[in-house]
């Protein structure tokens, strides 16, 4: 097996290390992490930011991919495979290395407004929101895009608040709510 080459290294460096220490973390601990010199992150990506936005990328398709999974494996009823994000829910936050939502804490480090990580962080909600409302489309709900709304504020909701009172169970409480708006006919 071979061992991954510059690129790849500087990537899962600042998967990890963004996700731990946040988007603040500095070129040279990035570098050493990845046992990469300097020249290798401006050939591979330009800079910081062209790595942070790969990372962002690669993360939210990943992510994108969990809910997919999670979803199917909670069956053909809408109803099951909308309950299920929260179950999963209930699970990462209670992993060890949980952190809060990586988005959120990308959109907040990253000051200036232009930064292309804004750009990935935006698509990736309107995803998680479209996946959401085809689920209640096909549920057959009155109002899909406010319900999809509202379940997507339970999700951040919940990742948020895991992060800053880690001795709540936010997912299931969410996951109660998420059953009104999904009930609501």
């Amino acid at each position: 097996m071979s061992t991954p080459g510059p690129r790849e290294r500087l990537l899962e460096a600042a998967r990890e290390l963004t996700y731990s220490q946040g988007m603040g973390v500095g070129v040279d601990a990035l570098l050493k992490s990845a046992s990469v010199a300097r020249r290798s992150l401006y050939e591979h990506f330009g800079g910081k930011d062209g790595l942070l936005t790969e990372v962002l990328r690669r993360t939210t398709a990943e992510d994108e991919e969990s809910y997919h999974r999670t979803m199917a494996a909670a069956g053909d009823d809408p109803r099951a495979r909308l309950l299920a994000i929260f179950d999963q829910l209930t699970d990462v936050v209670a992993g060890p290395d949980f952190r809060g939502c990586r988005y959120l804490a990308a959109d907040l480090a990253l000051a200036d407004p232009d930064h292309p990580a804004h750009a990935i962080t935006r698509q990736y909600r309107t995803d998680i929101h479209d996946l959401l409302e085809a689920e209640l489309v096909r549920l057959g709900h009155p109002t899909p895009a406010q319900a999809a709304d509202q379940l997507h504020l339970l999700i951040e909701g919940t990742l948020a608040t895991a992060t800053t009172r880690p001795t709540t169970n936010p997912a299931q409480a969410a996951k109660s709510l998420a059953e009104h708006i999904i009930n609501t006919p």
